[in-house]
């Protein structure tokens, strides 16, 4: 494709969104459309030179405005969270359905050349994933359907829709599954943010507080594998250029537990935590891992940086955003970690919606 031609990310104000966005920018591509229906001042990264609209994706209409002309098109947006905001709000995570179909019809009427669709994990059968010493997920393992409950059945069902606009109708649709996406620049408090951004705001809570203390969802015992964000934006953009008919998955397959999770933040933070298990608080399925397989073989790459490197970057960004909000209210103890700095946001918006 000519770095020319339009470009549009459907969510584009969320954390991989923002990420993407200022990916291409940086390789050159002159004309990208971000789309996303936050205020302007709530976007993770607004961006110069990028043409961004506040829109309700869920609308056919705004789907319409935001396909016009596009050459590719990233489809990230969904109404979504951590473990803690998907199994309270399922209906709001099924309503997302709207968005991936709309998009596609959209993207259909407009001749749009590729289309790119971001499911996930939580589309596996959770009778995969009962164990902490679970086999590696393969892309076969999606049926017979059991996928997380809401969001799971939400993806799951949009991944369908794109393969069906693709024999249909000749859309050329691409669809990776996504394995817990981690990084700076992305949600940390609130609710809706994820276990790696969770440990360290509450490694950096009670590093500050002098309360050394910490609580973990689940035994600690379950485990996961953590994907950086730099990985997913390089595999995202190889996959939607592949031929690579059906749906990959895109995650690290370092496999670990929570407790080794908090060890890695611990080490990076430099302290040690007595550990709190709240056991009735939402912890998803006991073990879920990329099997990389796949794409190894169809792209001959997947990704690789390791969860120690990721999260020390991760630690630094959540810590500066931290201070910056909470200094106000901080002792003399609080003092940046060596290698620290502050990320300024660009606000200026080119275009409004």
């Amino acid at each position: 494709m000519s770095k020319d031609q339009l470009v549009v990310v459907a969510g584009g104000g969320g954390f991989i969104g923002g990420h993407l966005v200022a990916n291409l920018r940086d390789q050159g591509y002159t004309r990208i459309r971000s789309v996303d229906i936050k205020p302007f001042n709530e976007w993770y990264q607004c961006l110069d030179g990028v043409e961004n609209l506040q829109m309700d994706l869920m609308d056919l209409g705004n789907c319409h405005k935001a396909c016009k002309g596009a050459g590719e098109i990233y489809q990230l947006a969904a109404d979504m969270g951590g473990m803690g905001f998907i199994e309270t709000h399922k209906a709001e995570c099924m309503l997302s359905v709207l968005i991936n179909t709309h998009m596609l019809m959209a993207a259909r009427d407009a001749g749009v050349g590729k289309y790119f669709y971001s499911s996930s994990a939580c589309v596996y059968n959770a009778d995969k994933q009962t164990s902490e010493d679970v086999v590696a997920l393969k892309e076969a393992d999606a049926y017979p359907a059991q996928p997380e409950d809401g969001y799971g059945w939400e993806k799951l069902f949009s991944e369908r829709m794109c393969r069906h606009f693709r024999e249909d109708f000749n859309l050329h649709t691409r669809v990776a599954r996504f394995h817990n996406v981690y990084g700076p620049l992305g949600t940390w408090e609130g609710g809706r943010e994820k276990a790696p951004a969770a440990m360290c705001r509450k490694l950096i809570e009670a590093k500050l507080s002098g309360d050394h203390t910490i609580e973990i969802w689940g035994d600690g015992k379950q485990t996961r594998s953590f994907m950086y964000i730099d990985d997913c934006l390089k595999g995202s953009q190889m996959i939607l250029h592949s031929d690579c008919l059906e749906p990959l998955n895109l995650g690290s397959d370092e496999l670990v537990t929570i407790n080794q999770l908090v060890d890695i933040v611990e080490e990076i933070a430099g302290i040690k935590l007595k550990r709190n298990y709240n056991l009735d608080a939402p912890k998803g399925v006991n073990g879920r891992n990329s099997d990389n397989t796949m794409i190894q073989e169809r792209l001959g790459w997947a990704p690789s940086i390791r969860l120690r490197d990721g999260m020390e970057k991760t630690y630094k960004w959540i810590y500066d955003e931290y201070m910056a909000k909470y200094k106000g209210k901080l002792g003399p103890r609080a003092v940046a970690p060596k290698g620290a700095h502050v990320h300024k946001k660009e606000l200026s918006v080119e275009a409004g919606g």
